[in-house]
This record gives structure tokens, sequence and C-alpha cells, in this order.
């Protein structure tokens, strides 16, 4: 298989810019069935390494045989320091910081506000007013300054306040009214936050992708916030088994009759994450994937490849999670390589942006369903999961990492730990009104008023708000649709009005291809706002 924007040579690894690579294990229920078995709890014990790094023994329970992955149990989980604050998380693409206006996000789920100073430096705060708690984020920017829209505090630099409309002249500012303030840094066009006020940031933890700074490399990145636990979103990328099934047909590549075994090796396991190999049974299981997870949730694929010219190239798939709440997760998508497609160059950027959309939205129902399931269940996934050698290496060593550092997570699913959240989440409210109303009932397709309903079922709110690119292709798309009617409405007008056989066709032709466009016009923003739905679920 090929990526589009690559060379054609290069077999698609399970980060390609259009096949996102997702993961929905199956999910048992200890419940009775007229045509299967299911076992109960304690059930399949999910997977079984040897000392040997890589080495895969076969579960012989059950019915197992060779085909499950089932470790040896050890009497206690293996733990590691660990606190989830001493990380570096990626907050946005740096391209994609609006320079009038504050950005609220969160980690976890603690929020936060990044905003440009006058000076164009990035500065990070806790998304709190210290005068009565509102929320930073819903301010303004004036002179450089963060101000608070509720009653005008403002704020700048480190966190001092320098500004309170009310105060008297001869009064001056309470050295507690500052905001608590995080460290940022720009790195290869993301930028990222150190979330611990107590310990100063790590620069060694910061990650660092060695393609991405070759000289000629070309990337596609693209941001997505997605309705599901950030665990689930990493533990499905690192599934390449589920491309050819879930996303048939998506793009050239992708086809279900190439579901097929795999074969992987794990080379490198540490309190930090893990790395190793993976490849198709059929080609005698050479690994030419390369994949590595690093905390606290940085997943990568590598792939060298050799063109015609003998000339090397290199292929990246990064994927830079961000948890952002209970069920809520933020994405970083970047494919990068040094030689790409001819076929990048015709197709617009908006093109691929929207087609990325698509791939989130055809895994979207049941990543959904699976994260209810994992906080209904309340057990680790070694009593849900049923992993397969073949299949899912990857999830089962991810889950094994969360149990030696999930301890120092707000909340975590292991292979066999699991701590749940203490803090209910947070809902955010959609506007009243008919609106929303209309809206809610049509979520498959984003909704009726689009622009109007803060939904993650919606695509425009999970992509479109957070690229520049992509909401400045719909504003052109509008602004030339309404144009394009006015004409075609004129010029109608003015073939009624005229004697002239000639002019009247010359004219309604002329509306006619006027209208055509504007449809065109229409068409791309649907394509763009609209979400995917698989033709066996359309009404």
């Amino acid at each position: 298989m090929a990526v589009p924007f690559l060379s054609s040579s290069l077999q698609l690894t399970p980060t390609s810019p259009i096949l996102f690579t997702k993961l929905t294990p199956p999910i048992f229920h200890n419940q009775r069935s007229t045509t299967c078995t299911v076992p109960t709890k304690p059930r399949l014990r999910l997977l079984r390494r040897s000392a040997v790094a890589g080495t895969a023994v076969a579960d012989q329970t059950e019915g197992g045989g060779e085909v499950l992955l089932n470790p040896e149990e050890e009497k206690r989980v293996e733990v590691a320091d660990y606190d989830w604050t001493e990380e570096w998380y990626p907050l946005y693409l740096t391209k994609n910081v609006p320079d009038d206006a504050p950005l609220g996000l969160t980690v976890y789920d603690r929020q936060i506000v990044l905003y440009k100073d006058g000076e164009g430096t990035l500065r990070c705060y806790e998304d709190r007013c210290p005068h009565r708690l509102a929320k930073l984020s819903e301010g303004q920017l004036i002179d450089g300054r963060l101000e608070c829209l509720y009653h005008g505090w403002q704020f700048e630099g480190e966190g001092k306040c320098v500004k309170i409309p009310q105060l008297p002249a001869s009064a001056k500012i309470p050295k507690a009214a500052c905001v608590k303030t995080y460290e940022v840094k720009d790195s290869q066009g993301v930028v990222w936050v150190w979330m611990s006020t107590k310990t100063p940031p790590n620069p060694e933890k910061l990650p660092w992708f060695e393609n991405f700074a070759r000289p000629g490399f070309f990337d596609i990145s693209t941001t997505h916030e997605l309705p599901y636990d950030h665990s689930i979103l990493l533990e499905n990328l690192m599934d390449p088994a589920h491309v050819p099934i879930s996303h048939d047909r998506t793009d050239f590549t992708a086809k279900r009759e190439d579901a097929q075994p795999l074969v992987f090796e794990v080379t490198e396991r540490s309190n930090r994450g893990f790395a190793g190999t993976w490849g198709r049974e059929k080609d005698g299981g050479k690994g030419s994937n390369l994949l590595r997870f690093d905390a606290p949730c940085v997943l990568q694929n590598n792939r060298e490849f050799e063109g015609k010219d003998g000339v090397k190239n290199y292929f990246s798939g990064l994927f830079l999670c961000r948890p952002t709440g209970q069920g809520k997760s933020m994405l970083i998508v970047r494919f990068g390589v040094t030689k790409r497609s001819p076929l990048v160059s015709v197709l617009p950027q908006w093109f691929w942006h929207q087609n990325a959309c698509k791939v989130f939205e055809q895994d979207m129902g049941f990543l959904s369903s699976q994260n209810e399931v994992l906080m209904k269940e309340k057990v680790p996934t070694k009593d849900l999961y049923l992993n397969l050698k073949s299949s899912d290496t990857w999830v089962a060593e991810y889950r094994k990492w969360m149990d030696k550092v999930g301890h120092g997570m707000p909340y975590h699913f292991g292979h066999r730990t699991i701590s749940l959240p203490k803090v209910p989440p947070v809902v955010e409210h959609a506007p009243a009104g008919l609106i929303a109303a209309l809206s809610a009932s049509y979520p498959a397709k984003g909704g009726i008023g689009t622009m109007h309903a803060p939904n993650l079922a919606n695509r425009y709110f999970r992509h479109i708000i957070h690229c520049r690119s992509c909401s400045n292709v719909i504003k052109s798309f509008e602004l030339w649709k309404n144009i394009l009617s006015a004409t075609a409405v004129a010029l109608t007008t003015l073939a009624i009005l005229v004697v002239s056989r000639q002019w009247k066709a010359v004219l309604l032709g002329s509306a006619a291809l006027c209208s055509a466009a504007a449809y065109a016009c229409l068409r791309a923003i649907n394509l763009n706002t609209n979400n995917f739905i698989r033709t066996h679920r359309r009404l």
C-alpha cells in the first residue's frame, strides 16, 4: 500500500495522512449468549511474554491455542516513579495560535489559557482570574495584556496584575492579584507546556524529532479534538490491523481484502515507553516499520526507503496526544516525508485535512462506546480485551506501561491495574434555543447549526476552529458562493428583460455557469464541515 503524497514505492505504515490507525478491541461482558460462551472473571491473562524482548508465548488456556497473547502473571505489578505534571504536553500547532485572542485549553482536568503578548511571546496562565474565578480565556487582549472581561483586570508577563479599573488611584495592586503561570516552548512548530509549577522544566524531556529537522522535510499537520479518552486514542493509533477493515476504500490503498496477520517485535522497554518493529506475515515478518511510544503521550511511526535514484528517503507519522479530561482528548497529527508524491501538489491542503477528519469519523462511534464500557465495567483491560498476537501486541504493551506509571496520573486504565477519575467530568453546555436543539438532533451530519453548537460530534468544532487554513478556506468559499449566487440572479433578471434572443442565451448561459460554480462552493463547504456517514447507516 502507498501513501498518496509519498513515493509510490513506499509501503503504507499505520500512520498515513489518510489512514489514521485506530483500534476497537473486542469487549466482552459477563452475560449469557446463545451463540458463544463468554468467559467469566477472572478470565484470560492477555499478554504473555518471556524475558526476551519481543518473544510471545502462546496461550494454552480456554482454547486459545497459538493465537492469544497471554503473559505469565507476575505476583505484583512493577511500579516506576512517575508524576504526570513533570512532563511536556503538546498544546497546539504554533501556526494556529491566534494573534489577537486568548486560547483556552486543558491538560487532564487543569484549565489553562495560551496567548501571544505584544511582542509575540507565548504566555500560558491558569485559566482563572484571581478576582472571582472567571475564565481568562473568555477575555481579550489589549496592548499585549490579557484582560478578564468580567471586571477588566489585566495581566502580563509572568502573571502579574497591572490594572484593576475599580481600584482607587491611591491604592496599590495587591501582590496576591496574580495568576499561576506555566512554562511553554515552541519546538519544531508545536507549542509544548510543562505542567509542574513546583519542579523546574526539564529540557531533556522536551521531544525532538530527527526527521522533522531534515532539510527539505515536508509535512501535513492537522489538529483534532476527539470525544474519547487519550489512552483509547493512543492504543488505536498503535494498531495497523484495523485499517483495511475500518477504513476500507477511504483512499487508494485501504482494502478490506488486505486484512492479514501481522508480525511484531518489541525491541525496547523502559519506564518512559517502548519501541519495536512490525510488518506483514506474508512478507516474511520483516519489520520495516519502526514504532516508538514515549511518555507521556507521543507516538511515532518511522520508515526509511530508497528511491529509484538510490537516495535514502525518510517518512514519519507523528501523533502528539493531549488528555483534555474524562472522555476527551486532543491530537496533533503530523505526516512528513523527504520525497513527496506530485499528487500533494495537485490537491489543496484542505482536501487532506477533511480526509483526516473522515478517518476519525469512521471510528468515532465504536471508540466512544469503548470509552463508555471501560468506565462502566471498572476493571482492567485484561478482563475485557481479547488480544491477538497477530494484531494487538502494541496495545498490550501500552496498557502494561500504564500499569507501571498509572499511579502517577489523575486516572488510568492499565492491563492489570485501574484508577478511576475522582473528579466528575465538566460538561460544556451548548447554547440554548432552537439552533442548539436542531443541531443536537442531527449529530451525524454535524448539526444544522454547524457554526453554532459546540459538540465534539461536530466536525467544525473538532477541527475547523483549530485550523487557521481551513477556517480561511471556508470563509472564502462562503464569500464566493454568495457572490456567484447574486451574480446568477442578476444575470437571470437581465435575461428576462432583454429582447434579443442572442443576448438571452448568453445571459442565461452565464447565469447557469455562475450557479454551477456557486453549487461547487457549497459542496466544498459541506465536504469540510459535514461528518462522514457510512453508507449502511444513511437514512
